[in-house]
């Protein structure tokens, strides 16, 4: 019976031995197989959540590094646009400072006479430096009072500023048509008709310009022609409609426009100008005879040497170790009555023709 029972139970340890061994053998014989797969799966994901990571650094690195110049150059902008207001209220401190002079000139901080003929001047607040200019509009041609016989000074500007002949021909004779109160069109002119024919039709004004730029309507002006470039300056910088008189000021014109004068040689708007910046200059024209000579005459309807009390302030702020780095203003100041001074066109910013170099 005892033998029975130890075949019995033989029997019972055998069988639940035997299965265990068989599922525990399937299990583990199973998991070499999947686990490889599992770990390359999660590699993959480890991979391109660093990438996404890494983008995200970047992108974040970027977005504060633009973030970082836009406020420095934001910054940079403010203080030289300070720097250059600062360079407009010096400059119409010296315009009072010369009209009280009666018109003389008024010292500078360097000592040397603050002119009205467009000569650069510099300045500083503190360890910041500004600079300015003084041009009185009475050195410019005035468009508005140009006529048929001062209409020449234009024609001549436009073709010593390298256009065509016969384009400065047509221009001057539609600015002339273009504000005048007939309807009568000038050999190269253009009226009411031809403005009306453009794709864009409008009339002619037949009245005087309120503004330089007003000239861009007129037949045969371009941007180009009125605005210049980076190589030569445009025709605005050498015409006006505030200075009042239809003459120009030998004082205080540029070279460009001395040159344009009928009769003035070269050799006599060099003259002029050593004349202009000898320190015992007369500015009330009584030496013009002996300095032009034979060519006096003729050129003296063209010229005075008259004020206009209406000014062009070119100022501009900047670093002194980057002077192409720079804020531009441009006004346009008359004096009033009294002291007082007002301010008929302002631009800011504006792109200004200030030689300022390297050195303040």
């Amino acid at each position: 019976m005892m033998k029975g029972i130890g075949k019995i139970c033989s029997g019972f340890k055998r069988r639940p031995l035997e299965r265990p061994l068989t599922r525990r053998a399937l299990s583990w014989t199973a998991c070499p197989e999947r686990f490889p797969q599992e770990r390359g799966i999660a590699l993959i994901m480890v991979l391109w959540i660093m990438a996404i990571i890494i983008v995200i650094t970047f992108s974040l690195s970027l977005t504060v590094r633009t973030e970082l110049f836009s406020t420095n150059t934001f910054k940079e902008e403010i203080r030289n646009k300070l720097l250059a207001e600062a360079g407009l209220q010096r400059g119409i401190m010296e315009i009072h400072y010369r009209r009280g002079m009666g018109n003389k000139v008024a010292a500078s901080d360097e000592g040397r006479p603050c002119r009205v003929d467009g000569t650069l001047y510099k300045g500083r607040i503190g360890e910041d430096p500004y600079a300015f200019s003084l041009t009185d509009e009475s050195g410019k041609i005035n468009i508005n009072l140009l006529t048929d016989t001062t209409g020449i000074i234009l024609n001549n500007l436009l073709v010593h500023q390298g256009i065509d002949k016969s384009l400065a021909d047509t221009i001057v004779d539609s600015l002339l048509d273009w504000k005048d109160a007939d309807d009568l069109k000038r050999l190269h002119g253009a009226e009411s008709d031809y403005y009306q024919r453009l794709p864009r039709p409008y009339r002619a004004k037949n009245a005087g310009f309120d503004s330089p730029a007003e000239l861009l309507f007129v037949q045969g002006m371009t941007a180009d022609i009125l605005y210049g470039d980076e190589k030569k300056p445009g025709l605005i910088r050498f015409i006006t409609v505030s200075s009042g008189t239809n003459k120009i000021n030998i004082n205080t014109a540029e070279a460009d426009v001395l040159r344009a004068l009928p009769f003035v040689s070269d050799d006599s708007v060099k003259k002029i100008l050593d004349y202009r910046s000898a320190d015992n200059a007369k500015t009330d024209g009584s030496d013009l005879p002996s300095l032009l000579g034979s060519q006096f005459a003729p050129v003296a309807q063209y010229i005075t040497t008259a004020d206009s009390g209406v000014y062009t302030v070119e100022a501009a702020g900047y670093r002194k170790e980057n002077t192409k780095v720079r804020y531009g203003l441009k006004a346009i100041v008359s004096i009033a009555k009294g002291d007082r001074h007002e301010i008929s066109y302002y631009q800011s910013p504006s792109r200004v023709r200030l030689s300022i170099g390297n050195e303040l």
